[in-house]
């Protein structure tokens, strides 16, 4: 054995099954660090072991972290494969190469199951009748897409219930970006027929759909509809302009998806392209980043971008090209191929038209990569010089890696709220924020901005101190909760006030010289510092001053948000618990079944009683009330 193991690790490397199935590595502290699939369990986690295996560094990284191991068998190896994928996803491993906050992208969704279908963003697909595009690597470029089909194909993506008797449409209707449903200008078959144009461009059938404009104006100009007939002319022209961007690449009119990667070997960051060929135009391309890449062997990058990426992707074509083989070619091929209900090839072109398709898109692969680093890089020097200046100004011991910031949010005195935002290393830890309802009122019973903030931090810090008390070793432990970790930078956002009730709070749990604080003044940007009384002023313009904004509006912004929100809720609530006959239970199935109140001020009598628990006493009392 490569590494000396505990008698119990020993002895389950002894008792491994020689079956198919899926190991999961930890370490010490019991987070899993990696996931893995074999055809049979014995051999493949045995040989991490072995002496005389010529791992690369991050295998042996991985070996000297592992202090624990289980697995789960499997009947086959495509139920080990999608086992895998289902871990990988449910855990990020950090030596498992992943697709950078793979949970994020956002896909295009067509509502078909609706009588008008809308158009809308997502973050998951769902089997709800739909259909979807994507994932994109960008929400931005997404829009932007959208934006320029949507003056071909005017659809809706309001959350209007439909009924083609609104007494006045939106903006959208005026501005011809949308066909206006709502107000009865166009029918749900005339709709439909929309929203199937925009389904068939993105599909990559451009000319069934110009074919099919054509034939719609020149229709529309012998019935002598001109507005119609000039109407569809703007809308092809608009649609040609997107058509010449899409550059044709195959004669062979076949769906394709053509993968190519770049790395850069000092760093181990790399990025994969995607290029999208639909009827042999490439009609679209998407950049991703992996992550937990340190060198690429045996195709082992490659394998792992096709398993997450059409794990969640909305379309598998019949042909994608590899830039190099791949150990699990043929167990992917039959995991795609189930996923797809065709056959799936996975290609590595030697020569031709593909592999110059190929060679274009790891060119582009990396100028992206290239790009990205050096914006990487731009940021992080902005970051550490904020940080530095930041020490510098409040004399701090060193660089505040992890910053705190508290704000307190109240519209005359109701739904007072307050949020905490993290910043970690100059770059926000949006998993770490935290939201906070505020319970306790003033000396008076009045709400109280002061009294507000030091509810606040008190939660937050009991929690530190209780969670430290219960595990003392919690420091050296990677897997430790947000609420355990201390911050090098305590801002509240209010200046002196809020900064003596943080000073306080501080005292109260033993935390004064442990926890550095400074409160913010709103007006002038000014840093007070417990006992001095003169405030700090960043120099304008400077990278400090910068990065205690973007903090200070982070706070806000993050604070205000969950303050509408529960506004909202609870107006809403008001709505609906102020009608007669309508309890907790009802008003939950309604918003439940309606999404909305002004949904449900829009519904038929039939369509209220025929949500679940609802009498047609209790629908007539709605319908009178709103």
């Amino acid at each position: 054995m490569q590494k000396q193991v505990s008698s119990e690790l020993e002895q389950k490397l002894n008792t491994l099954p020689e079956r198919p199935g899926v190991y999961i590595m930890r370490s010490v502290d019991q987070t899993v660090i990696y996931v893995g699939k074999a055809v049979v369990l014995r051999n493949r986690v045995r040989s991490y072991f072995h002496a005389g295996s010529r791992h690369d560094p991050r295998i042996r990284r991985l070996v000297g972290e592992i202090d624990d191991l289980e697995w789960i068998v499997t009947d086959t190896e495509l139920e080990a494969l999608i086992l895998e994928n289902e871990l990988i996803k449910r855990h990020h491993p950090r030596f498992n190469v992943r697709l950078r906050d793979d949970k994020t992208y956002p896909y295009l969704k067509i509502h078909w199951q609706e009588d008008f279908p809308k158009v809308s963003i997502v973050r998951r697909m769902e089997h709800d009748g739909a259909h979807y595009y994507g994932p994109f690597a960008s929400p931005g470029a997404l829009r932007q897409t959208l934006d320029a089909l949507r003056r071909v194909f005017p659809y809706r993506d309001c959350e209007r219930v439909i009924t083609g008797k609104d007494p006045k449409p939106c903006l959208y209707y005026h501005i011809k970006r949308c066909a206006g449903p709502c107000i009865g200008a166009i029918d749900a078959e005339g709709y439909r027929k929309v929203v199937a144009g925009l389904g068939d461009f993105l599909e990559g059938n451009s000319e069934e759909v110009l074919a099919r404009m054509n034939a719609e104006m020149q229709s529309a100009a012998e019935q002598l509809h001109f507005e119609r007939a000039a109407q569809l002319r703007d809308q092809m022209r608009a649609a040609q302009l997107i058509v010449e961007r899409q550059k044709i690449v195959s004669g062979k009119q076949e769906d394709q998806d053509v993968i190519a990667f770049a790395q850069d070997e000092r760093t181990g960051e790399a990025c994969v392209q995607v290029f999208f060929i639909r009827r042999g135009k490439l009609i679209g391309r998407e950049n991703f980043v992996l992550e937990g890449v340190v060198s690429e062997q045996n195709g082992e990058l490659i394998s792992s971008f096709v398993k997450q990426f059409y794990d969640e992707a909305a379309y598998v074509p019949p042909h994608i090209l590899l830039p190099k083989e791949i150990d699990e070619r043929e167990i992917i091929q039959q995991w795609l191929r189930s996923k797809r209900g065709q056959k799936v090839i996975l290609d590595v072109p030697k020569r031709g038209a593909n592999r110059q398709l190929l060679q274009m898109a790891a060119e582009n692969a990396s100028a992206t990569l290239h790009t990205l680093q050096a914006q990487w890089q731009a940021d992080t020097n902005r970051q550490t010089a904020g940080l530095a200046q930041l020490q510098e100004a409040l004399d701090l011991s060193a660089p505040p890696s992890r910053i705190e910031c508290f704000d307190i949010s109240t519209l005359q005195g109701t739904n007072t709220v307050a949020s905490m935002v993290v910043f970690a290393k100059g770059a926000p830890a949006k998993s770490d924020y935290r939201r906070f309802k505020v319970k306790g009122k003033g000396a008076l019973g009045e709400p109280d901005d002061f009294a507000s903030m030091r509810e606040v931090l008190r939660r937050r810090f009991r929690r530190a101190v209780e969670e430290a008390v219960a595990d003392p070793g919690s420091k050296a432990r990677k897997s430790e909760s947000a609420w355990r970790l201390l911050p090098d930078l305590l801002i509240v956002d209010g200046g002196k006030g809020q900064l003596g009730v943080a000073v306080e709070v501080l005292a109260e749990f033993g935390l004064t010289e442990v926890v550095p604080v400074t409160g913010l003044a709103k007006q002038h940007e000014e840093l007070f510092l417990p006992g001095r009384p003169t405030s700090i002023m960043l120099p304008p313009g400077s990278k400090g001053l910068f990065l205690v904004q973007r903090i200070r509006d982070e706070a806000h912004r993050f604070a205000i948000t969950y303050h509408r929100e529960s506004r909202g809720k609870q107006a809403i609530a008001s709505q609906l618990d102020a009608i007669k006959g309508i309890g907790p239970a009802r008003r939950k199935a309604l918003l439940k079944h309606f999404k909305s109140v002004e949904a449900i001020r829009q519904a038929s009598l039939e369509e209220l009683t025929a949500v679940p628990g609802m009498t047609r006493a209790a629908a007539q009392s709605v319908r009178e009330s709103l």
